[in-house]
């Protein structure tokens, strides 16, 4: 009885998460532009449109910049600040995280407004792809601090003071020893810091002055109506991430299997 409750409550979870967009994927091959709900005919017309509008190619372009520069960049930070953090003894280590997490906890109206008074003081009106770009820096590095700390507290400290006593110099050891042990966790908090950049309106709103991503473009779009190219482009979205999880968890299953084999051996 209660395998069959549990079955069924996980049921209607998946359900109502994925129903809406299963839906929204089978109404962008609708040919009826004027109402999209109503289904007429099969066509691949919404999805040629969208590799046709070059304000939405721009603003798509824009937005795979900066997910990618900003999440670069909020790796290289995260670590830094994660192997500081680590570092630190364990009461200024639990103060300096809790002010880390803020730009998470913080509401995304209050970070962007803060930040827009910031860069308004020291750049004017100049606002666009730097300002935007820093912004969301900032509210990406928090999550690839989180993302890494748990890989550092597992891994044995031993094998970098080891490598030092072996005539590595610290950066060396690093590169050689900490890095490839903390690497899955770099890799995950930069493909969150990627998605996060993607999906960013709130703040990118009030940092990008006439900047223009795919969130402002969708948002300043949606003033017209609802367009077919608008379900077309979420649909495309949303398989291109799924088949990157899919990438992502065989990719995992493979690296367990491989340390199964070593232990083993």
């Amino acid at each position: 009885m209660k395998k069959t409750v549990s079955g069924v409550y996980l049921a209607l979870i998946f359900f109502f998460l994925y129903a809406p967009i299963v839906l929204m994927i089978f109404f962008s091959f609708n040919s009826n532009a004027t109402q999209i709900t109503n289904f007429e005919s099969f066509t691949l017309k919404h999805y040629i449109d969208i590799f046709k509008n070059e304000n939405l190619m721009n603003a798509l372009s824009n937005t795979l910049i900066i997910a990618f520069l900003s999440s670069f960049f909020s790796a290289i930070l995260g670590t830094c600040g994660a192997i500081g953090i680590f570092n630190l003894r364990k009461k200024a280590r639990t103060a300096v995280l809790n002010v880390s997490n803020l730009p998470i906890i913080n509401p995304e109206i209050v970070t962007g407004i803060s930040l827009m008074l910031i860069f308004i003081l020291i750049f004017g009106k100049n606002l666009g792809f730097f300002t935007v770009l820093i912004a969301h820096i900032v509210f990406n590095t928090p999550y690839i601090v989180l993302n890494i700390l748990p890989r550092l507290r597992r891994m044995d400290m031993n094998m970098y003071e080891a490598a030092m006593d072996l005539g590595c110099r610290p950066f060396q050891a690093f590169f050689k020893v900490v890095l490839p042990e903390i690497f899955p966790g770099v890799f995950a908090g930069m493909l969150i810091a990627f998605t996060y950049s993607v999906d960013d309106f709130v703040i990118t709103y009030f940092t990008g002055g006439s900047f223009q991503t795919l969130s402002i473009f969708i948002n300043n779009s949606l003033k017209k109506g609802v367009k077919p190219w608008m379900l077309s482009l979420s649909g495309l979205l949303f398989l291109i991430i799924l088949f990157v999880l899919i990438l992502m968890n065989i990719r995992e299953v493979i690296e367990e299997k491989r340390e199964k084999n070593k232990v083993k051996i």
